[in-house]
């Protein structure tokens, strides 16, 4: 059984996101925890103009979350009696990463599905705040939604790679299933402008094909020196449904991502984008 963390912030997104993780995983065993966090709201807040008002907006921002989760999942109940899912919900007055870790660690997560944006829908951006700070500082694979994105019928997934980092059979064996649920191909790309590869990549790329052998699996070369542009062309010329990438240091979604301002990343995702941390847990 899996179990997934569904953030939200009860915005359009982030109950798209919801869906489509209910979705993408309708035949497979899940264990799902809707969270809501709201210390920043709780700061942020008109009504806390000084000390005195700190018990009374905590305790007004508590209860609009606890009441806004309470009518999330009497939705979820109504619209989906799926008996292969159960539902729990988390209201915590703590930030997004910190509670996302602890709810990983806590709870043993194996996915967190969440939107790319939250309520703060700007077009002009890739990743809003919120979706970049977990894919930046959360320990555990997460999968980003497109606003409105509803495909959940994947039939090709991409895996771009360099083959210079050891991958964890975890976080390979979550994109086994993933591609099992929906009998889609995975597409394992090297952009690169040579054909050769050195003993470190070959022995990479031979657990890649360990861990993904209950999965069709294509390997090839895409010709080029720019990473990021070969990535978008290959997505556009093969009509990828997902594109998986793994966030460690020196990878290439490091690499694309992080040294960047969020308004500034070139990739222009259009797709999920299902990034696999690259992290040690049992």
């Amino acid at each position: 059984m899996l179990s997934i963390l569904l953030p939200t912030d009860f915005s359009e997104n982030s109950v798209n996101a919801i869906n489509y993780a209910l979705a993408f995983f309708k035949n497979q065993k899940v264990q799902f925890y809707f969270m809501h966090t709201y210390r920043n709201a709780f700061y942020d807040h008109s009504d806390l103009k000084s000390r005195k008002d700190f018990e009374v907006v905590l305790t007004k921002v508590k209860k609009e979350s606890q009441e806004n989760l309470e009518n999330l999942l009497k939705k979820v109940n109504e619209s989906e009696s799926n008996p292969k899912h159960s539902y729990h919900s988390i209201s915590a007055f703590n930030t997004l990463v910190e509670e996302s870790n602890d709810i990983v660690d806590d709870k043993n997560i194996d996915l967190i599905v969440m939107g790319t944006k939250g309520k703060s829908d700007a077009r002009n951006i890739v990743f809003g705040s919120q979706a970049f700070q977990v894919l930046k500082y959360v320990q555990c694979p997460v999968l980003t939604i497109p606003a409105q994105y509803t495909n959940t019928a994947l039939k090709r997934i991409l895996f771009p790679t360099s083959y210079l980092i050891p991958y964890k059979q975890r976080e390979l064996e979550l994109l086994c299933v993933l591609a099992k649920l929906h009998r889609s191909a995975v597409d394992v790309v090297h952009v690169s402008t040579s054909n050769k590869l050195s003993i470190r990549q070959e022995d990479n790329q031979k657990f890649i094909k360990e861990a993904l052998i209950n999965s069709t699996v294509n390997f090839s070369v895409k010709n080029g020196k720019n990473i990021t542009q070969g990535i978008s062309e290959y997505i556009q010329e093969n009509d990828i449904d997902m594109l998986t990438m793994v966030n460690t240091q020196y990878s290439i979604l490091e690499d694309m991502l992080f040294p960047s301002k969020i308004d500034q990343v070139s990739l222009g995702l259009e797709i999920p984008l299902l990034a696999l941390q690259n992290t040690s847990r049992n």
